[in-house]
């Protein structure tokens, strides 16, 4: 296997030269990929390839040591599947209901059996060991692409996803059941993620100018999306005093 990996870093060297500097991989707005594997090699060559596409990869060869990274950053992660302290199948399970991105397995376990497991604790797809760069790449470009065109209709922030069309809020797997006007506040807010609007601006949008403006609505259906919120374990919206409301 080593001297498989060998051979790859070695035409990829030459053919595409030295590799972008590390600046050049971390400009905002870049896509993130997270790749785990316990193989240091894996996991070079994976960072290289990737990155030589415009990516901004993190690797990380121990699962255990995933608490300090903030998971819904990245747009892509890869998993080991065999790998000491934690599987690839048991981290896929603890994560799923924190990302919405896709999970790509790296496995030699190509069995039935192995593939429905994965497919059904939450993976997307999988790559088998050992495999070329242009089958990793056409595969992260693929599901990206995937993801892209279905991010026209969801919008997930911290684990909260905001179905666009069916005008529906969920976290992990529970729907929050948001009324049409407290969804509507909720996706005002999430679309404009970051931003404090105050409560006349958003009964304006919510509501439009024709009806009287009555901003203590906003305070009540507020109060209700917590509540709601609470039940499920988040808490999407913040209050910045005197000012108004926004999403975290």
């Amino acid at each position: 296997m080593q001297g498989l990996i060998s051979i790859f870093q070695e035409c990829e060297i030459r053919k595409y030269g030295k590799y972008k500097r590390k600046d050049q991989w971390t400009e905002k707005g870049m896509t993130k990929i997270l790749a785990v594997d316990d193989d240091r090699q894996i996991l070079k060559l994976i960072r290289n390839a990737l990155a030589k596409e415009g990516y901004e990869v993190t690797v990380q060869n121990d699962p255990l040591e995933l608490k300090s990274l903030n998971l819904t950053d990245y747009q892509l992660i890869l998993l080991d599947v065999m790998m000491p302290g934690m599987d690839g199948f048991t981290l896929c399970e603890e994560i799923r209901g924190k990302v919405d991105c896709p999970i790509l397995f790296l496995t030699a376990k190509t069995t039935e059996a192995d593939i429905m497991k994965g497919l059904g604790i939450g993976g997307d797809d999988y790559i088998t060991k050992p495999f070329g760069i242009g089958e990793l790449r056409a595969r992260v470009a693929a599901h990206l692409r995937r993801e892209t065109r279905e991010k026209k209709h969801v919008v997930s922030i911290d684990g909260v996803r905001l179905y666009l069309k069916e005008k529906k809020v969920c976290y992990g797997d529970r729907e929050l059941g948001f009324t049409k006007s407290e969804y509507a506040i909720c996706e005002y807010l999430a679309l404009n993620h970051g931003q404090v609007f105050s409560k006349d601006r958003i009964y304006e949008h919510v509501f439009g100018y024709e009806k009287e403006s009555d901003n203590s609505v906003i305070t009540e259906h507020v109060k209700n999306i917590r509540a709601k919120s609470k039940k499920a374990g988040v808490e999407p919206i913040e209050t910045v005093w005197g000012i108004g409301y926004r999403w975290r």
